[in-house]
């Protein structure tokens, strides 16, 4: 399954509810990301078709590996970037939701050289 955006905010949003809670399930992802019900089923069930999440019998949702590699890559994204902006001067709320949009396009070249120019700066 190819992960688009949607798919990786999703997977993004589990780990950190995952992270805050323990337990996700279905409900705490439609008031963590303000979605619908019925988007957060069809999503849940595409992340479970493509091997990114599990769901037990209790419909608690867990990452498989595959699901939290990509997670992980996509928060480590966010809190980076959104940490930059916060030095470069722009508030956390603007930071944090450039960020967001921008995590998703960011090829892994790039990414790379933010991060290591960050280590040079000590940062």
């Amino acid at each position: 399954m190819d992960l688009h955006e949607s798919g990786q905010m999703y997977l993004e949003s589990i780990l950190v509810l995952s992270q805050t809670k323990g337990k996700v399930r279905s409900i705490d992802i439609v008031e963590y990301m303000n979605f619908s019900k019925p988007s957060v089923s069809r999503a849940v069930g595409l992340l479970k078709k493509g091997g990114y999440i599990l769901v037990d019998k209790d419909g608690h949702i867990n990452l498989t590996e595959t699901g939290r590699q990509q997670a992980e890559k996509i928060y480590e994204r966010h809190r980076v970037i959104s940490d930059l902006l916060m030095r470069l001067g722009v508030d956390e709320k603007t930071a944090s939701d450039d960020a967001c949009r921008i995590e998703h396009a960011i090829s892994d070249r790039s990414f790379g050289a933010i991060k290591d120019y960050l280590v040079k700066l000590g940062l």
